[in-house]
């Protein structure tokens, strides 16, 4: 590559990195250790909505670790460090397909977590379609009764088989987004047979056009530039921007083809990645503060 053509990228990426941190859109500076975070007030939080930061996705540790609460506290702290005021979280099975009494223990997890974390930790409720009207029932004791944000989906059931839609009713009926695992890949994937997507995400989509599906980790489910393509008539479907892949534009590429209005930001645990894909994007301020949390606080608006 040209010495000069890096030097101003360079340039480039250091100007709008220093732009977005002394903002007051962008990252904060770091407000503790996590030990205070825990008992920090959610009206803390919650008084500086407008410009948060805010994880699309995020998980907690399974229970049964010995050191799941360690993990947590640090995933917290890492998240002062970087100045994300929010995670939406969710703990998955170790191994699936998940039973109904595994991911009952999961989103017990959560919920628990986001007292502990109060304002801090917004819930996901992960459940195996395949277990039907258990699956349901879970859904909406967690939405409806501990306060949790949305639906996760992982790679049980492709999106577009029929056992999923219900649950994609009830998310439409409750009036919250759906996160879904996703990729593509040019190779098969033996360990998930039945993973969906940005294609099948689409097509979810078309089918439910009230819903809000969000497609996971564009940087991490292969092709990237294949899932963006996917999914650009889409109008219903976001992308989030987590992975530990950090090649250069596929945040520009991203905006240029579904516009900012559908990004959100999001590290999957690549923190650090997560936070730098968006600070060095070659994106105005505006459309940063967006990506970073204005777009996912009107999804988690649509509660009330």
């Amino acid at each position: 590559m040209n010495e000069s053509v890096t030097r101003r990228k360079f340039l480039e990426v250091s100007a709008a990195g220093a732009a977005l941190a002394s903002s007051h859109l962008g990252f904060p500076q770091p407000s503790g250790q996590a030990a205070e975070a825990e008992a920090k007030p959610a009206d803390d939080k919650a008084e500086k909505m407008f410009g948060a930061v805010i994880d699309c996705h995020a998980h907690l540790a399974y229970p049964g670790a010995a050191d799941s609460d360690e993990k947590d506290r640090k995933l917290i702290e890492a998240a002062d460090k970087l100045g994300i005021d929010q995670l939406c979280c969710s703990t998955l099975t170790p191994k699936r397909p998940a039973t109904a009494e595994g991911f009952q223990t999961c989103n017990a997890k959560v919920a628990e977590s986001m007292k502990r974390f109060a304002g801090r930790v917004l819930g996901y409720c992960y459940v195996n379609p395949g277990c039907g009207a258990e699956a349901l029932d879970e859904v909406r004791r967690c939405i409806e009764d501990r306060g949790f944000m949305g639906v996760k989906l992982y790679n049980e059931y492709r999106c577009t088989e029929p056992v999923v839609f219900p649950l994609v009713e009830l998310a439409i009926e409750l009036r919250v987004p759906i996160l879904h695992h996703a990729g593509h890949a040019h190779h098969p994937l033996p360990g998930q047979p039945n993973i969906s997507d940005g294609g099948h995400l689409a097509e979810l989509g078309k089918r439910y056009p009230e819903a809000r599906l969000i497609c996971a980790h564009v940087g991490g489910g292969g092709d990237w530039e294949w899932t963006i393509k996917a999914l650009r008539h889409a109008d219903n479907v976001f992308l989030d921007t987590s992975g530990s892949v950090v090649d250069e534009g596929i945040v520009e590429m991203a905006a240029e083809e579904l516009g900012v209005d559908r990004l959100l930001f999001g590290c999957d645990m690549s923190m650090t990645a997560g936070v730098g894909k968006i600070r060095g994007a070659r994106l105005g301020a505006e459309a940063k503060r967006k990506i970073l949390g204005e777009n996912m606080r009107q999804l988690l608006n649509m509660r009330g």
